[in-house]
């Protein structure tokens, strides 16, 4: 459906200066740092009004204090409690999306409570674009098959001043080796990975 996109995408396109509409009204589901920096960046491209919906509390988002307070200062609004149940559209074009009250219940395996929806609760909020920055994660049948070490998390480890891996001529960032992070890391990480693997072709290690 128009008008629903990946926060990841949505960051790609910026990054390249690609051109992005998203209307006057955006909805960003999530409570990431993704999540954040989608929102600061849809301010930057003329959205009147800019939500972010996490289902959780403010208290157990996992995005950095200082990002989201800034967001905060910058106009976005942020919705605690809620999840998304449907999108709604005409001729293909999102137009509403239907958001359901949550509470907390018990922890769940992260150690966090786990939302639980509020039966009866849904509500239908008219809304140009809904930009989904929930949790990614690295494809683990891909990384088992390269046979490199990680960690007791499962993460690829890797020399920190070089992101060698414990394979030769494979170096590796991001959230494969860091776990759910931001962005910037991912690309500051990538660059690092760049030079190391230019100066492990040039000089052979």
């Amino acid at each position: 459906m128009h008008g629903v996109i990946a926060g990841t995408d949505l960051l790609r396109k910026v990054g390249l200066g690609e051109s992005v509409n998203i209307g006057a009204k955006v909805v960003i589901v999530g409570g990431g740092n993704v999540a954040i920096d989608c929102a600061r960046s849809c301010w930057r491209l003329g959205a009147q009004e800019v939500e972010v919906l996490y289902r959780r509390t403010r208290s157990e988002m996992p995005a950095w204090d200082i990002e989201v307070a800034e967001a905060e200062a910058e106009g976005v609004k942020f919705s605690f409690l809620a999840a998304p149940v449907r999108f709604l559209g005409e001729n293909g074009r999102l137009t509403h999306m239907e958001v359901l009250r949550m509470e907390l219940g018990d922890p769940d395996e992260s150690g966090r409570r786990r939302p639980v929806p509020i039966e009866g609760s849904e509500q239908r909020v008219a809304v140009d674009t809904v930009i989904a920055a929930i949790g990614q994660a690295p494809e683990r049948f891909n990384l088992e098959s390269l046979s490199l070490e990680t960690n007791r998390w499962g993460m690829i480890t890797t020399d920190p001043p070089t992101l060698a891996t414990s394979r030769p001529g494979v170096f590796a960032g991001g959230d494969c080796t860091l776990g759910a992070a931001s962005f910037v890391e991912a690309v500051g990480q990538g660059r690092q990975a760049a030079e190391s693997i230019h100066s492990y072709l040039e000089y052979g290690g």
